[in-house]
């Protein structure tokens, strides 16, 4: 397992953007054979992946409820993953956590495939 901390979290109106960011703890040759990913979870509700990207891979993955909103992306020179939100709903509402696992998987946004897992970070979206 790796140590992920999130940031980034906070509070915004309907519309607007935040940034998150998860520092990995991994070593660089190991981050290219990573899946790392962006889980959220709203109170009453399952956790929801949002966006993962594998390694060094350009094609990144997302829920059709953040698609087109969200953007995931990878600094390897800062060991940190980024998730930008940007026309953030109300919906978004959510404890977002930053995920990690070695290896591919076929199904990058289903929470069980990854074994290492952030704090989390609040994102909240007021009208």
């Amino acid at each position: 397992q790796v140590q992920l901390v999130e940031s980034g979290g906070g509070s915004v109106q309907a519309g607007g953007s935040l940034r998150l960011s998860c520092v990995n703890s991994a070593y660089t040759y190991s981050r290219m054979y990573m899946g790392m990913a962006w889980f959220r979870q709203a109170p009453g509700k399952e956790r929801e992946g949002v966006a993962a990207v594998y390694g060094l891979d350009i094609i990144p993955y997302y829920s059709d409820s953040v698609k087109g909103r969200f953007s995931i992306s990878q600094d390897s020179a800062k060991n940190t993953l980024y998730l930008q939100m940007n026309s953030l709903e109300l919906e978004d509402t959510a404890m977002y956590y930053c995920a990690a696992r070695l290896g591919r998987t076929a199904a990058p946004l289903r929470s069980s495939e990854y074994n290492s897992w952030g704090q989390g970070t609040q994102v909240t979206v007021s009208s």
